[in-house]
């Protein structure tokens, strides 16, 4: 099993700061196996509402829910949206004896009722597959072309991790979407979303895609942002400076996961993802994905402006504002629009993640940095002090040259 301790730790800071903790995602991402390595699935004080047991343990969730102490956790309470008032009483007490981890499969009706009963009580985190930092960066190519859940990650090959996302896909439409309360019919999601695969790393544009599908674009945005509620596509937002500059205005959108990208677009193989046409795109959404993961900034968005200069991730964390690029090639070089981000953006720093095995600076303020490294070094290390890492090196590099330099002691230059 892949150990998670970002994840658990995370968890546990939440519940010690919060009485309650929601705990959300996509599922098969891994929420049930972290939440029972915090509470054993036969303890009383966990709940599976797939269980009929614990559905039959909750029939009266006050009576049942008020004597426990320490951690409950409740799995799959997108089952019971009833049990969000009684949660918030039993959050409301004090002394508090006990903290309550919530796990849902994300959905906007499940947020907004959250939200609303757990106003000030609730924590939210979301969980995705697994990231580079969790499986290592020898693992940064499979890791790639299957994506980040756990079984197709996981899976004896690259066949069976194929079958499983394309399986996953069909169950999610089919099944896992009425559940949550959405009436649009599976084929045509699914028509929409193997369209926004070839439209991964794009601007986006409703026309296209509502013209192919024949609907009007206001259909066409519910479908879009269902999908991003879902945590299955992301939409990364642009950017506006007062520059005056015409800037691009509309969103970016990318499939978050980079295995259910593939499977989308009928990649099978590394080869078929290396000469596939979205190689590149792919690749770009894959290291915003693991930047995003090991930042956990506070703000993240995309610039570009109609002139042809862009960004690919703007991040803000900690009142520093750092610029992303991803570039697959064997060696990125500076740009200009590199150079127009740095002065337009009052960028503090630029790191360009590639699939090299070598950091090395391109200016004072811009890096080109392995995106392997992404997998065992702190965010800050790679995206606000680069350059202390290169200081380092040629500090032991001088006084390496310097020490070889020295002569050996001889025999009547040894003290006795």
């Amino acid at each position: 099993m892949i150990k998670r301790p970002a994840a658990l730790k995370q968890i546990r800071l939440g519940l010690r700061r919060s009485p309650a903790v929601a705990l959300i995602g996509p599922r098969q991402s891994g929420k049930t196996t972290l939440a029972r390595q915090l509470v054993p699935a036969d303890s009383a004080r966990y709940f599976d509402l797939e269980d009929p047991t614990s559905l039959a343990r909750l029939g009266e969730p006050m009576t049942t829910l008020a004597p426990l102490q320490g951690t409950v956790v409740i799995d799959e309470v997108q089952r019971r949206p009833d049990l969000f008032p009684v949660l918030r009483v039993l959050a409301d007490r004090r002394p508090l004896p006990a903290r309550f981890l919530i796990l849902g499969s994300a959905s906007p009706d499940l947020l907004r009722q959250s939200s609303e009963s757990l106003a000030g009580r609730l924590e939210t985190i979301v969980l995705s597959g697994f990231s580079l930092g969790e499986i290592g960066a020898g693992s940064l190519i499979p890791h790639w072309l299957r994506g980040g859940f756990p079984r197709a990650f996981l899976a004896r090959t690259h066949a069976d991790s194929l079958g499983w996302r394309r399986q996953f896909i069909q169950t999610f439409l089919e099944r896992d979407l009425p559940q949550l309360g959405v009436a649009i019919p599976a084929a045509a999601l699914q028509r929409f979303w193997t369209m926004l695969a070839h439209y991964h790393g794009n601007i986006w544009n409703a026309a296209e895609p509502a013209r192919s599908l024949g609907v009007s674009e206001p259909t066409v945005r519910r479908y879009l942002d269902l999908l991003t509620g879902v945590f299955m596509v992301r939409q990364l937002a642009p950017w506006h400076e007062n520059l005056g500059k015409r800037q691009v205005k509309a969103p970016k959108v990318y499939v978050r996961d980079s295995g259910l990208l593939h499977a989308l677009l009928g990649i099978r193989t590394e080869e078929n993802l290396l000469n596939h046409p979205k190689c590149g795109a792919s690749w770009e959404g894959y290291a915003i994905e693991e930047t995003l993961k090991l930042v956990q900034p506070e703000e993240a968005y995309f610039w570009a402006t109609y002139q042809g200069a862009e960004l690919d991730l703007l991040l803000f964390k900690n009142g520093r504002r750092i610029g992303v690029e991803a570039k697959r090639s064997d060696a990125p070089t500076l740009t200009p629009s590199m150079r127009i981000a740095l002065d337009d953006l009052h960028l503090e720093q630029i790191v360009v993640l590639y699939p090299g095995s070598r950091q090395y600076a391109l200016s004072d303020r811009v890096t080109v940095v392995p995106l392997a490294d992404l997998a065992h070094r702190t965010w800050a290390r790679i995206f606000v002090h680069p350059g202390k890492d290169r200081a380092r090196g040629r500090a032991r590099a001088a006084s390496a040259k310097r020490s070889s330099k020295r002569p050996n002691p001889g025999p009547a230059q040894i003290k006795q």
